[in-house]
């Protein structure tokens, strides 16, 4: 939640993490109404590459949902979907990040990133 501390004062970014397949880890802030995609090239995060812009057409921003998480950020659209079912790193949490429009109440989201992406 974006914020202060009232011991510290210091500002308080909500943050999403990505791990990458090698289990490096990043984090990046939370910005309401961006999709997870832009979040993630914005703050060079390896392994997105939102190759579409964001169209949900190439599959190259591929994330693996922490399970804790998937109810709150929802499921994929038949557009994703179709998408996603070309992929054979697939999971059952499986979501294209450019079709999450983030909200800060996602403060501490672990995503996964695959190897590879299509």
């Amino acid at each position: 939640m974006l914020g202060t501390s009232s011991d510290t004062e210091e500002l308080i970014m909500a943050v999403v993490t990505f791990v990458s397949y090698d289990g490096a880890k990043h984090e990046a802030p939370l910005a309401d109404g961006q999709s997870l995609m832009k979040i993630a090239t914005n703050n060079a995060v390896p392994g997105i590459d939102g190759d579409c812009g964001g169209e949900a057409a190439c599959g190259t921003c591929h994330v693996v949902v922490d399970p804790e998480w998937s109810e709150r950020v929802g499921g994929s659209g038949p557009a994703e979907e179709e998408m996603l079912s070309m992929n054979p790193e697939r999971q059952p949490t499986s979501r294209l990040s450019c079709q999450m429009d983030v909200s800060e109440t996602w403060d501490g989201l672990t995503v996964k990133l695959p190897e590879f992406q299509m």
